[in-house]
This record gives structure tokens, C-alpha cells and sequence, in this order.
């Protein structure tokens, strides 16, 4: 560890992940890097049903209606520049036709609502507790959807709002999915749109709910990828362009640091064989007709069968086609 960064320890999990667990990711994009990342080693995880999530009123409102097997209808929507919308979704799932719309809408739904009766983990991580409410009917939004901002008040949660709509969704999914374990985090992604002490006060806010639901869930855990970030890296070499947002590198070391707690020995073996299938798959030679490619195609092809013979739950389909040549 560089002098120059401070050392931080973290336990291994009780009940680390195993590979063949389902696992829902929901909330903010940075969800969407950890979710990515289990997909890359061929886990079956689902991301985000209602597309990004960055506040914890819209994420309760989402998980609730996956428990409830929400429909939604025609008067669900609105339509803004000729585009309908839903202010429960993000703007992924908008269209021109509104039955389309509907369409993507309630089928998400309703995957997310079969995958949570039988997911082993879930992952949630908070993005802001800015909250915004249409003025006319006071109903809080997960989106805007570029829509004039006189539409919208803005309001900063107060901590037990938080802890209430987190703890009736939990309290809800835990009833029909009593052994899942959960594991929250608060993104690392700064929101300076708000002013950088407002984005202060929206992250301790968030720490501080998902710090009292670890303490009155037993089936909570709660994983620091925002002081990994925050105070480890602690430097803008780890940020994009826009300095808000970590970038791969911080995303990698946030990814280790995860893996390294959830994982098993086992568990990082196998993820660290089927990481290096992927990148050889995603290789494509300028001189596939060589010697050297051809044996690099059979090295693979006998790693594959290895795995596949131990794991035969693994789907290696595309990577057969691939290094079967």
C-alpha cells in the first residue's frame, strides 16, 4: 500500500455470493458497473427493470411494485415533445407509441416481479436524496424527462423518509423472499449539479439510512464503494472527464475490493478464469490463419471444456462458436 493512500481493511462477507445465485441490481448507474461486471462472469443478474434509479423513494416505489406485480395503463403516461413517458421509468422505456411504451414497461415489470420471488441477492445503491415532486399533484418522479423545470419542486429528504420507504420495501420483499440477502452502497458518482454541499448533505443522509438499516436488518449488508472512492483514491486520476463520475480505473478498484469481500475462494477462482475467456473471446486476430491463432483458438477451446465439465450450468455457446473456429 503507496504511503500516499490510506489502507483500508475490509471482512470478508458471512454469506459470501456464490456463482450460481440470481442477483437484482437497482439504483443508480453505478449499480449498473457492478451489474455489468457479474453479467461479464455469467452470472444471471438483472439491472435496473425500471432503468437508472438515483433516488431511494423511487427505488422503495420500484421494489414495491415488483412484490405487487404492478400494471401500469394509458393514464400512467404523459406525453412531452411527442414522446410518452412514465414518471416511474427512465427514459429508456419512453416511445412515440404509447402502447409500446406500455409494452416495455409491463413486461420489465413483470420479469422483475418473477426474478425477485426467486433472487438470492439484491443490490441497491443510492445516488442522491434530492427528491423531485410534480407541484401540481405533489407526487414524487424518478425522472423529469427534460421536462420544464417549473413542473418540478425540488426537495432534500430528511433521513427518516429514507429509513420509512427503504424499511416498508424490504419488510414487503422480505415476507415473500424471506432468505434473500441484501447488500447496499452509496454511488460514488458526485451530483455537483446540486453544489458540492448540497451533494454533501444528500450522501450523509444516504449513509446515514443505510447505516440504520444494516443495524435493524440482519440480512443487510453494506459495502463501501463510496469511501473507497471518496477517501482511498481520494484524487481526481480517478474520475472522467467531467470529474463526477469514477472512472474504469476506480471502477476496477471498487470492483476487486467487492469481489474480494463477497467472493469465496472458489467463487474469485472461477471469476478470474471466466474474465480471461471473455477478454480471449473478445480478441479478434488480424491473422486468424496462422499457427499461433490456431493454437491460441484450441489453448481456449480445452479451458473451456475444463470449466464446463466442472460448471455445467455455464452457458459457453458464443465462446464455443468463436474458438471452434
Amino acid at each position: 500500500m503507496s504511503t500516499f493512500q490510506i489502507a483500508i481493511s475490509l471482512p470478508k462477507n458471512e454469506h459470501p455470493i456464490t456463482h450460481r445465485e440470481q442477483v437484482l441490481l437497482i439504483g443508480s448507474c453505478f449499480t449498473e458497473h457492478i451489474g455489468k461486471r457479474l453479467e461479464q462472469i455469467k452470472m444471471a443478474a438483472m439491472l435496473n427493470p425500471n432503468g437508472i434509479l438515483f433516488n431511494p423513494l423511487s427505488v422503495a416505489h420500484a421494489l414495491q411494485s415488483y412484490i405487487d406485480e404492478r400494471k401500469y395503463h394509458q393514464h400512467d403516461l404523459f406525453m412531452q415533445d411527442e414522446i410518452w413517458h412514465c414518471w416511474d421509468f427512465h427514459s429508456r422505456f419512453s416511445h412515440t407509441d404509447s402502447k409500446q411504451a406500455l409494452q416495455q414497461m409491463n413486461d420489465s415489470v413483470g420479469q422483475a416481479a418473477q426474478f425477485i420471488r426467486r433472487t438470492d441477492r439484491l443490490i441497491i445503491t443510492l445516488g442522491s436524496a434530492y427528491q423531485y415532486y410534480l407541484k401540481e399533484d405533489n407526487i414524487p418522479v424518478a425522472n423529469c424527462h427534460r421536462a420544464p423545470g417549473a413542473w418540478f419542486e425540488k426537495r432534500l429528504l430528511p433521513t427518516e423518509s429514507i429509513i420509512t420507504a427503504l424499511s416498508d420495501a424490504l419488510n414487503n420483499l422480505l415476507k415473500i423472499r424471506p432468505e434473500l440477502k441484501i447488500i447496499l452502497t452509496i454511488s460514488p458518482v458526485r451530483h455537483l449539479r446540486d453544489g458540492v454541499v448540497e451533494n454533501n448533505r444528500s450522501k450523509a443522509r444516504l449513509i446515514e439510512a443505510v447505516h440504520h438499516l444494516t443495524a435493524v436488518f440482519p440480512s443487510c449488508s453494506y459495502f463501501p464503494a463510496y469511501e473507497l472512492v471518496i477517501d482511498v483514491l481520494r484524487d481526481y486520476r480517478f474520475y472522467d472527464i467531467d470529474m463526477a463520475h469514477p472512472n474504469y480505473a476506480a471502477t476496477q478498484f471498487v470492483w476487486e475490493h467487492f469481489s474480494n469481500t463477497y467472493f469465496d475462494a472458489e467463487m474469485q477462482q472461477l471469476s478470474g478464469q471466466l474474465q480471461d475467456i471473455i477478454t480471449a473471446f473478445n480478441h479478434r486476430s488480424r491473422f486468424p490463419e496462422t499457427s499461433a491463432h490456431k493454437n491460441f483458438l484450441k489453448s481456449y477451446r480445452r479451458k473451456i471444456e475444463q470449466l464446463a465439465q466442472k460448471y455445467p450450468y455455464i452457458n459457453f455457446d458464443s465462446e464455443r462458436a468463436y474458438f471452434n473456429g
